[in-house]
């Protein structure tokens, strides 16, 4: 009796820590929510207090206020869309064809270590090249317009999604590939049942850096060559001098490049409530 007693008291006493456990780290993580937006508030406030002060000019830094009334004003022209859409659509074919592409290419050489092995020092330079390089190449092979943009997100995000994919193949454990290989199995076989399945998470972590290699991509593509779309307002701006039409659309860009990543994170948490 005396015995089941102690159990349950310390039954009791561990559920307790653990419920205190819980509303620490629940309160932690809204002290952290909360820190971030008063971050971006006060961020907000001060621009607008600084420019109505004159502490900056708000000629070359704009203002919050400015920002809002422009693209109120792109959007009663009808523009804002237009824009918004060009270069979402060019940033998500560039980012689904960079992972396709990428995560095919990656399961390519990890299928031949000898064609990894020798490709691998061109897969460096190619990595450490700026491919704004190699944007007046891309507009003579493809052609000027959405064609030569959407390669050069491509290109940006390419060449990372197979470096950080191959190297989560290579890291996946050599004993459980030796064991399938031990029992029988085929290379096809243990890809599928081993290097893919441990290797969700690196793939995952891929995308959340292939997102934002798209959105440079697109952008210097828009920059080099564009009749409309984020990057070509950013470009006009400036030619112009219309800096709060650069503002409003390096702001514009930033909550589409948040939804998009943010996407990609919410896709993560049902992998792993799934794993």
């Amino acid at each position: 009796m005396k015995t089941k007693s102690c159990l349950n008291s310390c039954s009791r006493n561990f559920s307790q820590e653990h419920i205190l456990y819980i509303k620490r780290l629940k309160r932690n993580n809204f002290l952290i929510r909360l820190a971030r937006y008063m971050i971006l508030i006060s961020i907000i406030v001060l621009w607008e207090l600084f420019a109505n002060a004159g502490i900056i000019d708000p000629f070359i830094a704009s203002s919050p206020s400015r920002i809002v009334r422009t693209i109120i004003s792109l959007f009663e022209s009808g523009e804002l869309f237009k824009h918004i859409g060009y270069t979402l659509y060019e940033t998500v074919i560039s980012f689904m064809l960079g992972t396709v592409l990428g995560t095919l290419i990656s399961i390519l050489l990890w299928w031949s270590p000898s064609l990894s092995k020798i490709l691998d020092p061109y897969l460096v330079v190619l990595n450490a090249l700026p491919k704004i390089a190699l944007g007046p190449i891309l507009i003579v092979w493809v052609g000027a317009g959405v064609k030569s943009t959407i390669a050069m997100g491509v290109l940006i995000s390419l060449v990372v999604t197979i470096i950080t994919v191959l190297s989560g193949f290579n890291e996946t454990g050599y004993e459980k590939q030796m064991l399938m290989k031990t029992l029988g199995a085929t290379k096809l076989q243990t890809l599928t049942m081993v290097i893919l399945p441990s290797s969700v998470e690196t793939i995952v972590s891929a995308l959340k850096i292939s997102v934002g290699m798209s959105w440079v991509g697109v952008i210097v593509g828009e920059y080099l060559v564009s009749e409309a779309g984020l990057g070509y307002l950013i470009v006009y701006g400036g030619q112009v001098f219309k800096l709060d039409l650069v503002m409003a659309s390096i702001v514009i860009l930033c909550v589409l490049a948040a939804i998009m990543y943010y996407s990609v994170v919410l896709i993560e948490k049902i992998i792993k409530h799934r794993r």
